[in-house]
């Protein structure tokens, strides 16, 4: 039945494919730019916009010879706007009825041409809308950094230990609403590659329409400019950063666009050596629960790695009503190695020592991740009306080969013994998705979603462990096993929006239809799961007046294991300590309900919300006190409910001084039962951001901005977080005429985002204290070639099944 969806679903896809082509009129105008001495001018913007309400309808620029051509354009009222940096912009009224030729359009220079580059630097603003925030930074000294840095500049986005998170929760990231198919530190490595030079703004979306995946319970969507300029631009870059050990990450970005082709193309490659160090207790228990053994281990941890990550987007325009585009990001790990020692003693409930013992774990990895879209857009004669079709393929393919080695001493310091293995793990996974998603405008203010997608999943996997004994190497049939995991999903929504005079509703649907099958050597059975699920969202605001608006929103979503965590597979840190996966676990259903009110034109925003997780998803320590072994595996909970109090705002300090802050104070309850006894427990906490953002110098080519974030004591799945605070500054200035930038960021100034979590509940009594590698200076230069005026269509594409490819690591 799943192949029979999948072979319906792809013949609906290729038959809305063959929609016919429509062709608009063909009038033109031409003309050559010329400076006061008669010159050509190269690269000059020409800009045709409605004249009714400004709207863009397209740009060109200039050749060698200050030529443009300005084609294909529909009769109508127009205004032309032709500008270079260091003239005066010109703008001409044209009522287009037949094809004109402009003759020669003369720029003379800006008698204050320092100040003609300084209108074009803005201030960031922040919107505040019943479902999103829309932080602007066009043309602000924002976009002289990478697209990672405006993230942790975003209002209510935080980035902790290059872990990006909304509301407590991780997102998911779209650019230019196509979602990015990486998971989180294949994103990162992007995002830090890539320049924000390009980027408009960001939205925050807490509460998205139905037609986003049920799995996006929070949305971050980067929306690039509209790349309008012909012409040939691009960047190389360079960052050095100083931790614990020096890491590098050069990289270069091309741009190109005429008539009928845009394409962007960006390269990164980044050399890292990353420390870890970590103290732990675990308090084993006797029968009649009683303190039995105590294990204390201090772990150090170092990881190596060398990735190169290719991204590109190719559109071309087949007329002005269809385009085909070609998109792909690609990253290669050819080098991964993390090396782990463990030195651990072993103490009596009185604290004596028994024994010790030092453990060596030697890992080398590599992977590539292969992902790959075409898409297909028709926009109708009906303005607004538009059908968008996309198909995607993405290939993960990862191998990895252990070492571990065990050395046990008594308490005076003499050998007793030496244990030894290894093991050789490998994944393949091939993601197949295609969706159609259509758009028709009913009336003023009115719009209509409707759409389908279905994806298939298709993950092998294997690993084998041989057990070095006198020298020669025995398979543990134990630990020796193969898991195929095959998941089709097939889903349909549709979303009303309209907006009245002060009301505004959005309204929709989505229904998913998942079937899974797995299958475990071991375990020696199949399984399988069919469940159809239902995904509401609404979303009401309305505007008592200039200053103040209210609005409610309520969205249920869902969170399905990530195929990682669903491998049963156990990974040995040492002879204690075990990694393993869960093919047990349930997808995680959300309810997520927002009442809030927005003061001062959105200066100022109030909210309450209530959020429940069912079989909500934590990868928890259990200790087995007959073995004293610690087991870190992923597990349901029952239930776990968060409700809480948001306060944001976003003013001008000065004028060059923007402060955001939020703070919130929120109770997480988790319940649960574990073998047989039910445990809950709940805790409030505290969420707090101060960010300032400073521009200095009369050009204003100078931004500096400081961020503070604070979580006081918090609540992981019955594990408690002490808290943490979070410090960044950040400076860049542009340098070489706005061509080239150079930036410094010192993270963790005060050495605070070490945190302590433990686990006190039943028998289970643990603790590891975490001194992670954030606190490191980076500097960075990035310089611009061609021509730099040029904006671009960088897009990235994922689906929310190549999210789940990521792995958890302890």
């Amino acid at each position: 039945m799943c192949l029979k969806r999948s072979i319906s679903f792809t013949y609906i896809v290729f038959a809305l494919l063959s929609v016919t082509f429509s062709f608009g009129q063909d009038l033109s105008i031409s003309g050559t730019v010329r400076d006061a001495e008669g010159l050509p001018i190269a690269f000059a913007n020409i800009i045709l916009k409605q004249a009714q309400d400004s709207a863009v309808v397209k740009g060109v620029s200039t050749n060698e010879k200050g030529i443009f051509l300005l084609d294909k354009i529909n009769t109508d009222a127009y205004l032309l706007s032709v500008s270079f940096i260091g003239f005066t912009e010109v703008h001409k009224s044209i009522s287009l009825e037949r094809s004109i030729d402009m003759g020669t359009v003369t720029l003379n220079e800006s008698s204050q041409q320092l100040d003609e580059v300084n209108i074009l630097v803005k201030r960031p603003t922040l919107k505040k809308e019943a479902d999103r925030l829309v932080f602007t930074i066009e043309n602000t000294a924002l976009i002289e950094g990478t697209m990672f840095e405006v993230l942790k500049n975003t209002p209510g986005i935080l980035v902790l230990d290059n872990n990006i998170q909304v509301k407590n929760s991780k997102p998911t990231v779209y650019i230019n609403d196509k979602k990015v198919q990486l998971n989180t530190e294949e994103l990162i490595q992007l995002l830090e590659g890539s320049s924000a030079n390009n980027i408009k703004s960001v939205e925050v979306i807490t509460n998205p329409s139905a037609k986003y995946d049920a799995s996006s319970g929070a949305v971050i969507n980067i929306v690039m400019s509209k790349n309008l300029i012909t012409g040939y631009r691009g960047n190389v870059f360079a960052n050095f950063e100083q931790g614990v050990f020096p890491r590098y990450n050069p990289g270069t970005s091309h741009f190109f666009k005429n008539e009928k082709i845009d394409f962007f193309a960006n390269y990164s490659y980044s050399q890292n050596k990353i420390n870890r160090d970590q103290d732990e207790v675990v308090n084993y228990y006797d029968g009649a629960n009683a303190i039995d053994e105590i294990f204390k281990s201090n772990v150090n941890r170092n990881t190596w790695s060398k990735t190169h990550n290719f991204n590109f987007n190719f559109d071309y325009t087949l007329n002005e009503n269809n385009t085909l585009s070609l998109t792909s990001n690609m990253l290669v790990l050819p080098y991964f190695k993390y090396q782990i020692n463990n030195s651990t003693q072993v103490l009596d409930a009185n604290e004596a020592l028994d024994y010790f013992f030092n453990a060596n774990n030697l890992s080398d990895d590599d992977k590539y991740n292969l992902g790959f879209d075409l898409d297909y857009v028709h926009k109708f004669k009906n303005p607004g009306e538009t059908l968008a079709i996309n198909a995607h393929y993405t290939i993960f393919d990862y191998n990895r080969k252990q070492n571990v080695k065990s050395d046990y001493f008594d308490a005076d310091g003499r050998f007793l013994e030496t244990t030894a293995f290894l093991t050789d793990n490998h994944q393949n996974t091939n993601i197949y998705t295609a969706k159609a998603d259509y758009t028709l405008p009913l009336g003023e203010g009115g719009n209509l979603e409707l759409g389908a997608k279905g994806s298939a999943i298709k993950s092998s996997s294997n690993i084998t462990q041989f057990d070095q004994v006198n020298g020669s190497q025995i398979i543990d049939s134990n630990n020796t096993d193969a898991f195929d995991y095959d998941e089709v999903i097939v889903a349909g929504y549709f979303n009303f929006s309209k907006d009245w005079d002060k009301l505004n509703l959005v309204t929709g649907l989505r229904a998913e239809q998942t079937n899974v099958e797995s299958n475990s050597v071991l375990e020696g059975n199949s399984k399988t799961k069919d469940y159809l699920e239902w995904f509401p969202t609404a979303s009401l605001s309305y505007t008592v007046s200039d200053q103040v608006s209210v609005y409610t929103n309520y969205k249920k979503s869902i969170q399905r294991p990530n195929y990682q965590n669903l491998n049963p597979f156990q990974f040995y840190l040492n002879d204690f300590n075990i990694v393993t996966g869960n093919p047990n676990l349930k997808p995680v259903i959300v309810d997520h309900a927002v009442i809030g009110t927005s003061l001062v034109q959105g200066t100022y925003t109030l909210e309450a919300y209530y959020k429940t997780y069912s079989n909500n998803i934590f990868e928890l320590p259990y200790q087995d006190n007959v073995n004293n072994i610690l087991t870190y595996t992923p597990v349901n909970l029952d239930k776990t409910v968060e409700f809480g109090f948001d306060f944001i705002t976003y003013f001008y300090m000065l004028e060059n001084w923007s402060v955001y802050f939020v703070t919130s104070f929120f109770n997480t309850h988790d319940e649960a039962e574990f073998e047989g006894i039910k445990i809950d427990r709940d805790q409030w906490s505290n969420y707090s951001v101060l960010s300032n953002d400073f521009t200095f110098l009369k050009d204003k080519s100078l931004n500096v901005n400081f961020n503070l974030t604070y979580m006081s004591k918090s609540m992981s799945g019955f594990r408690e977080v002490q808290d943490i605070l979070a410090s960044e500054l950040t400076m860049s200035k542009s340098v070489l005429k706005n061509k080239g930038s150079v930036s410094v960021v010192i993270s963790d100034l005060f050495n605070t985002q070490n945190y302590d979590i433990s686990s006190r509940y039943l028998n289970q009594n643990s603790r590891i204290y975490y001194d992670q590698d954030t606190r490191f200076i980076k500097l960075g230069f990035r310089y611009k070639f061609g021509n730099t005026n040029l904006e671009t269509n960088q897009s990235s594409k994922s689906q929310q099944e190549t999210e789940r490819l990521e792995k958890s690591e302890n």
